[in-house]
């Protein structure tokens, strides 16, 4: 990756530049990669004279109860922007299951996820690092997602969060009392949980991912050692 602030010479531009036109090639015929796209993205950003490193996306693989929202808070924290659907579902429609139909949660939240992923967008583009408070319970989702983040010239990272049904539901069993007035605190019964953790497909081995041991700290260590964060370290 090109270091920030470092000026292009002649041979490098115009290595980027024939790249570059191979890959504009390649998208003509249809069979440009993911990758490829993303690689467009930042040979374009790198001509422009704007190569710093790209932007961060933390994408999260996880059951409720399993910690999403406590890890979101601490990458919010230590300078990531936190995008989180529950809350906007929340702020839009009130509680689930009292203000709306328990039926209707997944229909109105399509359009929720579309605005988020929007939003997402336009902070990569920004080059603002974020970590999306979503489950993300399957395959396709989560391909979805890094395409969009790819897309918008970001770097897409997968945190997997496994815990056991009896700690996620002792969990939620708590936080249930907070349902009305949370956001974060969407009331599920244990068959609810049962349930889901029937639809949920953990992240294959072929899908790039860290497991979460449940310390905020070793992810935001680990995030660290790899590169600093956009805006300097924690706020």
């Amino acid at each position: 990756m090109i270091a920030r602030n470092v000026l292009l010479d002649d041979t490098l531009i115009s290595c980027l530049e024939a790249r570059l036109s191979r890959l504009l090639r390649t998208a003509h015929t249809d069979t440009l990669t993911l990758e490829g796209r993303f690689e467009i993205t930042r040979i374009s950003a790198a001509l422009a004279g704007r190569p710093g490193p790209a932007p961060r996306a933390i994408l999260m693989s996880g059951l409720q109860g399993s910690g999403k929202t406590t890890l979101a808070r601490a990458l919010e924290q230590a300078g990531f922007r936190r995008l989180c659907p529950d809350e906007e579902m929340f702020r839009r429609y009130g509680h689930y299951g009292r203000d709306f139909p328990r039926g209707q949660f997944r229909v109105r939240e399509a359009p929720v996820l579309k605005d988020v992923a929007l939003e997402l967008r336009d902070l990569l583009a920004a080059g603002h690092e974020v970590v999306v408070d979503h489950g993300f319970w399957t395959r396709e989702e989560r391909a979805q997602w890094a395409s969009t983040v790819m897309e918008a010239g970001g770097e897409p990272l997968l945190i997997y969060l496994p815990v056991p049904h009896e700690v996620r539901w002792d969990r939620i069993r708590k936080r249930n009392e907070q349902s009305l007035v949370d956001a974060n605190s969407i009331e599920f019964s244990e068959e609810d949980l049962l349930r889901h953790a029937g639809r949920f497909c953990p992240p294959a081995d072929d899908e790039p991912h860290i497991v979460y041991d449940g310390h905020p700290e070793n992810v935001l260590a680990a995030l660290r050692r790899a590169r600093p964060f956009a805006d300097g370290g924690p706020r």
